[in-house]
């Protein structure tokens, strides 16, 4: 069976098969959408709170009007007490409290410590987050107005109680996330993980589903086998790899600062590794299900070793050190150092070398491994 003949063969296994077909294509597809998708909204504004308001002057009056004006809260309601608020919270007819002390106006003219109290539902963090930075940033405009007209009763010109106020501006620009949100941040490296373990998926159900068996793969050799194998996979997840991160970064508005060139030159090893290491897999297996039920147990352990989930100085060295066997691992470091920070090709050509390391050691793997289970 000459190589050609062997590839397509391959491929109308692949697309002929209804899981493999599913997980890889509708795979792909489906985790392009569910992945990204609760991030979206990612900057949380108007967070629906209620203030407990125990001075009534006119200064808490103007917190709460301040408060109500933030581009991160709304004011619903105002209550009695604290036991009222909480219950609202409780309930999810706001997200927040704030509780305003008696004696607020008096003790912050008289130059007294004052405390706010801020409560929230942390269970929704982007939400909790944004009520409390909007709620402190309320609490520090009325320090300031407080010192501010004070300083303009002792005599200060308005100029200078500025400066005495605010004597260094922070000019505050976000280098590799404008945004600030989620989505640039775990889509890029999320995508590169679901091409690594579809692919795996994929590659395993087919090995596990053909050795023992009788089939077209029994009339090749074990290298051409493999070549074929690979390079089938290698194209349909080149096309894939195309779809993540040319549209789908676009289309989420990811950060992409690599230059094309260099970002195709470092992907080419990543398919490459992945299919190898597919193949290797796949001769683990001769039940089609279990490619599919290892593969979901590990992924959330490959995800957080990857180092932009969790950092890296958390996690053991041991963990560190077993998972730069997984092609992902490196390839998504170097990805993202590449594609979203702006890296040079200097920078990144550790992880490129590392995956080619990889790709030679799978193939001996997967030549052991074939061979094996076509003798048998």
């Amino acid at each position: 069976m000459d190589f050609w003949s062997l590839m397509w063969a391959d491929f109308k296994a692949i697309v002929t098969d209804k899981a493999i077909a599913i997980t890889l294509f509708g795979g792909v597809l489906f985790y392009s959408v569910l992945y990204p998708l609760p991030y979206l909204h990612e900057v949380p504004t108007k967070q629906q709170i209620v203030v407990v308001d125990g001075d009534h002057s006119s200064l808490s009056r103007q917190l709460i009007r301040h408060a109500d004006a933030s581009p991160k809260l709304a004011v619903v309601g105002e209550l009695a007490n604290i036991s009222q608020a909480e219950t609202w919270v409780a309930s999810g007819k706001a997200h927040g409290y704030l509780v305003i002390p008696e004696g607020f106006r008096r003790d912050l003219i008289r130059q007294r410590g004052v405390t706010l109290a801020y409560g929230g539902d942390a269970n929704y963090f982007l939400i909790y987050s944004a009520v409390v930075e909007g709620l402190m940033s309320v609490g520090i405009d009325a320090g300031r107005y407080v010192q501010f007209n004070g300083l303009l009763a002792r005599g200060s010109s308005a100029k200078q109680v500025k400066h005495d106020l605010e004597p260094i501006k922070l000019n505050s620009v976000p280098a590799f996330n404008p945004s600030l949100g989620y989505t640039p941040y775990v889509v890029p490296g999320v995508l590169l993980l679901v091409l690594h373990q579809t692919l795996l998926i994929g590659a395993g159900i087919l090995g596990a589903g053909q050795w023992g068996r009788e089939g077209y793969w029994q009339r090749a050799s074990t290298m051409q086998l493999i070549f074929a194998r690979v390079s089938v996979f290698s194209i349909i997840y080149s096309l894939f790899t195309c779809f993540y991160v040319g549209f789908c970064n676009y289309w989420y508005g990811v950060s992409v600062q690599g230059i094309l060139s260099q970002v195709v030159l470092f992907l080419v090893p990543f398919i490459l590794c992945t299919a190898v290491a597919g193949v290797a897999f796949s001769c683990l297996f001769t039940r089609r299900d279990l490619p599919t039920q290892v593969l979901l147990l590990i992924s959330m352990p490959i995800l957080f070793v990857s180092g932009f989930i969790w950092p890296l100085e958390l996690i053991p060295a041991a963990l560190i050190w077993l998972a730069q066997a997984v092609p992902a691992v490196p390839a998504i470091q170097g990805m993202l150092q590449l594609n979203q920070m702006g890296a040079s090709w200097v920078g990144v050509v550790g992880f490129w070398w590392h995956l080619w390391a990889l790709a030679l050691v799978y193939l001996l793997l997967a030549y052991l491994g074939v061979r094996y289970r076509l003798n048998r």
